[in-house]
């Protein structure tokens, strides 16, 4: 039976344009039925008008519009528009996913103004004080690292921590399907002595963690190495690597263009080596990952980058089915009731 999928159709810098586009590509692609949600009079003929000009693919899931009067832009500061936007597709989006009308909500807005508003619309996982922003990175071994949290609390405290782990290793067993999701905190050297005194007060609460595997502190170079499966930290730390590493990658790519172009012979060894090329592009590409869940609401919610383009939303929607299909929830509220 498909799963109910909604989406905040006003989120994305190209909005509704890529939500359109992805919701069409997810409804034809995937399992899903799939709800925009925003001003109705401007979503109804951009969405008409994108489905008679695709109409040759296969017909899909039928894409339904719950009218939403205000939106919340990037420019907003989160917690005055979720206050005053009392009508946004953000939380018209969220109170279908509360209602129980739809398992899943994926939005590319902004993400302070979408982790405020499931809090206050989704409430928190019983157990879990914070929620977190949960990323994938992807490794040299091809298994993803998931780390979190990468930006919904800027300070933490070591239980905060302890329940990221809990809440990461649920979410890479159930969803990303690693059996024995290895643990690490991310810290500045291997040794338990070292890092700040955030770090050195959570190791000995990962070490005692049952149900956990536990393998200790981990350094930056190891999101990419495949060593370990799930990293956690606190907000602030793990949001300056995932844009360091958002930076590194760009210029990874830009580079190797240039490299590829500067000469004739590079040319036709890049026209030889294009399915190489093109699978190592695919491995970086942020639109393969979809968007980060928030871990810890009641509910699934998904927030994907600003320059989501068609492909990240479908992937964002696969993402937010996959989760709820997981009932990740559950086993993150009996896992921290054990605790």
């Amino acid at each position: 039976m498909p799963v109910e999928i909604v989406v905040d159709a006003m989120g994305s810098d190209k909005a509704p344009e890529s939500e359109i586009l992805g919701a069409i590509l997810a409804s034809r692609t995937l399992d899903v039925n799939v709800t925009l949600v925003g001003p109705e009079e401007k979503i109804r003929p951009a969405l008409e008008a994108a489905l008679h000009k695709r109409h040759s693919g296969p017909a899909g899931n039928p894409i339904k519009i719950v009218n939403a009067t205000e939106w919340i832009t990037m420019e907003d500061k989160a917690a005055q528009a979720v206050r005053t936007k009392r009508d946004s597709s953000m939380r018209v989006g969220l109170k279908l996913v509360h209602s129980g009308a739809a398992r899943g909500f994926f939005t590319a807005g902004n993400t302070g103004a979408a982790m405020v508003t499931a809090k206050m619309v989704l409430r928190e996982v019983p157990g879990v004080d914070r929620p977190a922003l949960a990323t994938i990175f992807p490794t040299t071994t091809g298994t993803p690292t998931l780390l979190l949290d990468v930006g919904a609390n800027v300070d933490s405290d070591p239980d905060n921590l302890v329940q990221f782990a809990v809440m990461g290793s649920l979410y890479s067993r159930n969803v990303l399907k690693v059996k024995e999701p290895r643990v690490g905190l991310l810290s500045i050297g291997e040794e338990d002595s070292k890092g700040d005194s955030l770090t050195r007060d959570t190791l000995p609460l990962l070490r005692a963690l049952p149900g956990i595997n536990f393998i200790g502190n981990v350094e930056g170079r190891d999101l990419w190495t495949g060593g370990v499966d799930v990293v956690v930290c606190d907000g602030f730390v793990g949001n300056i690597a995932l844009k360091t590493s958002e930076g590194l990658a760009k210029l990874v790519n830009v580079s190797l263009k240039e490299s590829l172009k500067s000469s004739i012979l590079s040319q036709m060894g890049a026209l030889l080596s294009y399915g190489a090329f093109a699978n190592f592009k695919r491995r970086l590409d942020y639109t393969e990952y979809g968007g980060a869940p928030l871990l810890g609401v009641r509910g699934v919610c998904i927030v994907g980058h600003g320059s989501s383009n068609e492909k990240a939303i479908m992937n964002g929607i696969r993402v937010a089915a996959e989760f709820a299909s997981a009932d990740v929830n559950a086993g993150i509220e009996a896992a921290l009731a054990r605790i």
